[in-house]
């Protein structure tokens, strides 16, 4: 899985990216220049409201863990998933869930 490393991309993201939230999890995503799916890439992101490091990193697992199991990357999306302070907690079926409706909702997938 291709992930977005750059600071700087995660900002335009965050910036001129569309963003869709639900209890669980947000994502923001934006078209990529690639539209054959080269260019899609991923970040996941846990900020200090989620928890201490131990929990940003579990949510983080486990939003990454959610997107392997939803065929990341997307092809012709950049996509960023926010963890929430309930993520790194939510049984797997419900991340599931809850990840697959805000790509839908946003139209990536």
């Amino acid at each position: 899985m291709r992930t977005i490393r750059s600071n700087r991309e995660i900002e335009t993201i965050f910036l001129r990216g569309r963003r869709v939230a639900h209890p669980l999890v947000v994502a923001l995503y934006r078209p990529t220049a690639a539209a054959d799916g080269d260019g899609a890439r991923v970040a996941f992101v846990a900020g200090k409201k989620v928890g201490g490091a131990v929990s940003r990193n579990r949510a983080k697992r486990v939003l990454r863990a959610a997107a392997r199991r939803l065929g990341a990357p997307w092809p012709g999306y950049d996509v960023v998933l926010i963890a929430r302070p309930l993520t790194g907690r939510a049984p797997s079926a419900d991340l599931d869930a809850a990840v697959s409706s805000v790509l839908e909702r946003g139209g990536v997938i």
